[in-house]
């Protein structure tokens, strides 16, 4: 799915961004990516701070042209603020990458890892990365990898809760926020690009069982949620 934002042509990115703007900005994008808007209430929970600091914040990032803010409204993502979101998204999902396949970091611990570096790397540090990395698509977990010049494949991709009984699915993402999640999901052998077959559903949202690699494993719906799958 094409992003609805041109971001190849937003001009360079104002000077004055913190580290804790870039913060803000890729956390709304990541929100209205998928509802348009975002709520004060509901971002100050994804920030973990008060609504007062977040009223504050978004009132700065609308000087800057970078969100759209509106009180009581919510907020919005104008193509300047989610450019530099991308971009540090960008950064994020190569470094993670990079911590996974060169350095040998597992990957229920890059995310925090990358979520110190990705507001301090260079343009060239980030070009190396790519480089050394063979220009790749998408991060450890599945998730795509934004172009350099602002582009992301946001192909829509089922939870693997909404998958029918009996139905043989491949794997396209998981979410990489919960590190317990990823160690138990590696436990037993579910990564991107591994086929899974739900084999049994139990009823009132009781467990869904799912054959991976010959053998079969009960999964929460929480848990399930979490899981992004696509037709073989």
């Amino acid at each position: 799915m094409a992003d609805p934002l041109d971001y190849s042509k937003v001009e360079k990115r104002p000077q004055a961004i913190s580290r804790a703007m870039e913060d803000y900005l890729k956390t709304i994008y990541q929100q209205v990516r998928h509802d348009g808007r975002i709520s004060t209430s509901k971002l100050a929970e994804a920030m973990t701070c008060s609504p007062a600091s977040v009223t504050n914040m978004l009132q700065k990032l609308s000087d800057l042209t970078l969100v759209e803010y509106t009180p009581y409204q919510g907020v919005s993502m104008t193509p300047a603020g989610a450019r530099i979101a991308l971009e540090i998204i960008r950064h994020h999902r190569l470094l993670e990458l990079y911590l996974s396949e060169i350095l040998g970091y597992t990957w229920d611990k890059v995310h925090a890892e990358a979520d110190r570096l990705e507001h301090v790397i260079s343009e060239e540090f980030e070009e190396k990365i790519d480089e050394a990395l063979g220009r790749p698509s998408k991060d450890p977990h599945g998730h795509p990898i934004p172009t350099k010049d602002g582009k992301i494949d946001l192909k829509h991709a089922a939870t693997l809760w909404e998958v029918a009984e009996g139905q043989t699915v491949l794997v396209q993402r998981v979410s990489d926020h919960n590190p317990e999640v990823l160690r138990y999901l590696a436990s037993i052998g579910i990564y991107p690009e591994v086929a899974l077959e739900v084999v049994k559903r139990s009823p009132f949202n009781g467990p869904l069982y799912v054959q991976v690699k010959g053998e079969e494993h009960g999964l929460s719906e929480e848990l399930a949620q979490q899981i992004n799958v696509a037709e073989p």
